[in-house]
C-alpha cells in the first residue's frame, strides 16, 4: 500500500512538470508570434517612445566615461558662477557711480517738494500727451470769477504738499503697511535716498528716510540698510542667480513721550487666588504700524531656521526694501501721479487676462457637462 502510494505521488509530481513545461513552451511560442507581429511591434514601440524618462534617470543610463565629462561640465558651470558674481559686483559699482551723477537732480526735486526753491519757466515746461485738452481746461480756467481768482492767489501752498505721504497712499505694497495714526507722521516726510556701500565694502545698500521736525520723534533722518550676497553658495553653486538681500537691520527711533505708534498700553485685570480682590495693571504691547518696518526680524547667525510667518515677514520686507530702490526713489513723481502704478496694473493685467482666458474655456467646459447631466 506505501509503495503505491509512493508511485501516484511519483507519476502526479512527473506529469505536473510535463504540463507545466509545455505551457511554458506554448507562452514562448506565442510570445515569438505576437512578436512577428507588425502592428504588435509598433504599438510596443510607441508606447515606449511616450514612456517620460526624467533627466536624472536618463543621465544614470549613461557609461561612466560620459558621467565623469558631465562632471568636468559641472566644474566649468561653477566657475562661470563666480565670473558671474565679478560681473555683478562691478554693476554695483556702476550703480554707486551713477547715483552720484543722479544726486543732484534728486536734490533738486527735494528743493521743489519741500518748497525750498521755485522752478524757473523752462524747468516746469512740459508737453503732455493730453495738451489739447489741458488747453481747453486752461481756457475754462480764465473764465473763472475775479473773487475766485483772488482767493486762490492768497493761498500760499509750500511746494509740494504731502508728496510722499501720497506716493503711500497711492502704492498698495505701502499702503498696506500705514494705519491711521501712521499718517500724521508721513506728512513730515521730506525725502527718501538710497545710499550704496562703499568700495571694498560688503555689498549692501541703505535707504534713508529723511523727516521735518515733528511732535512724534526728535530723529531727523530714519534708516535701513539691507545686506546682500553676491557670491554663489558652496553647496548650492548652481543656484546663483545674482546678487539677494539675505539681511536687514533698522535703526532705533528716538519717540517722544506718549508717541511711540509701535506699541499700545492695554489695560488688565487680575484677580488674586488667595484673597479674591481684583487689581487692573497696564501693560505695552506691539502694535501695528508701518514704523516697525525700521525694526525687522533679525536673520539668525547661528545656522537656526526661522518659522514659517517669519519667513514670510522677512520676504515681504526685502521685497518693500528692493522696491524703494528700484522703483519708488528713482520715479518717485510717476508714483505721486499715479502714471507709474497705471503701467504696473496694465501690464499685471495683460498677464491676468490670459489666464482668464484659459479658466474661463475650463468653466465652459464644466458647464456644457453640467448641462448635459438631467441630476444637475
Amino acid at each position: 500500500y506505501t509503495f503505491n502510494s509512493c508511485s501516484k505521488t511519483e507519476d502526479t509530481a512527473s506529469d505536473s512538470v510535463e504540463a507545466a513545461k509545455n505551457a511554458s513552451d506554448k507562452k514562448e511560442k506565442l510570445a515569438d508570434q505576437v512578436m512577428q507581429n507588425p502592428q504588435v511591434l509598433a504599438a510596443l514601440q510607441e508606447r515606449l517612445d511616450n514612456t517620460a524618462l526624467t533627466p536624472s534617470s536618463y543621465i544614470e543610463t549613461l557609461p561612466k566615461a560620459v558621467k565623469r565629462r558631465i562632471d568636468a561640465l559641472k566644474q566649468l558651470q561653477v566657475k562661470c558662477a563666480h565670473i558671474e558674481a565679478k560681473f555683478y559686483e562691478e554693476v554695483h559699482d556702476l550703480e554707486r557711480k551713477y547715483a552720484a551723477l543722479y544726486q543732484p537732480l534728486f536734490d533738486k526735486r527735494r528743493e521743489f517738494i519741500n518748497g525750498e526753491a521755485e522752478p524757473t519757466d523752462a524747468e516746469s515746461e512740459w508737453h503732455s500727451e493730453n495738451e489739447e485738452e489741458e488747453k481747453l481746461a486752461g481756457d475754462l480756467k480764465n473764465v473763472v470769477v475775479i473773487e475766485e481768482k483772488a482767493e486762490a492767489e492768497d493761498t500760499n501752498v509750500k511746494g509740494i504738499p504731502d508728496f510722499w505721504f501720497t506716493i503711500f497712499r497711492n502704492v498698495d505694497m505701502l499702503s498696506e503697511l500705514v494705519q491711521e495714526y501712521d499718517e500724521p507722521i508721513l506728512k513730515h516726510l521730506q525725502d527718501i535716498k538710497v545710499k550704496f556701500s562703499e568700495p571694498g565694502q560688503p555689498m549692501s545698500f541703505s535707504l534713508e528716510f529723511h523727516f521735518g521736525p515733528n511732535d512724534y520723534f526728535s530723529n531727523s533722518v530714519l534708516t535701513k540698510t539691507y545686506k546682500m550676497k553676491s557670491e554663489p553658495d558652496k553647496t548650492d553653486p548652481f543656484s546663483f542667480e545674482g546678487p539677494e538681500i539675505v539681511d536687514c537691520e533698522g535703526c532705533t527711533i528716538d519717540w517722544k513721550k506718549g508717541k511711540n505708534v509701535t506699541v499700545k498700553t492695554i489695560k488688565k485685570k487680575q484677580k488674586h487666588k488667595g484673597r479674591g480682590t481684583v487689581r487692573t495693571i497696564t501693560k505695552q504691547v506691539p502694535n501695528d504700524s508701518f514704523f516697525n518696518f525700521f525694526s525687522p526680524i533679525k536673520v539668525s547667525g547661528d545656522g537656526e531656521s526661522l518659522d514659517e510667518d517669519s519667513e514670510f515677514t522677512l520676504a515681504a520686507d526685502f521685497e518693500i526694501g528692493h522696491f524703494f530702490r528700484e522703483r519708488i526713489v528713482p520715479r518717485a513723481v510717476l508714483y505721486f501721479t499715479g502714471e507709474a502704478i497705471e503701467d504696473d496694473d496694465n501690464f499685471e493685467e495683460g498677464e491676468e487676462g490670459e489666464e482668464e482666458e484659459l479658466e474661463g474655456e475650463e468653466e465652459g467646459e464644466e458647464e456644457e457637462d453640467a448641462e448635459s447631466d438631467p441630476k444637475v
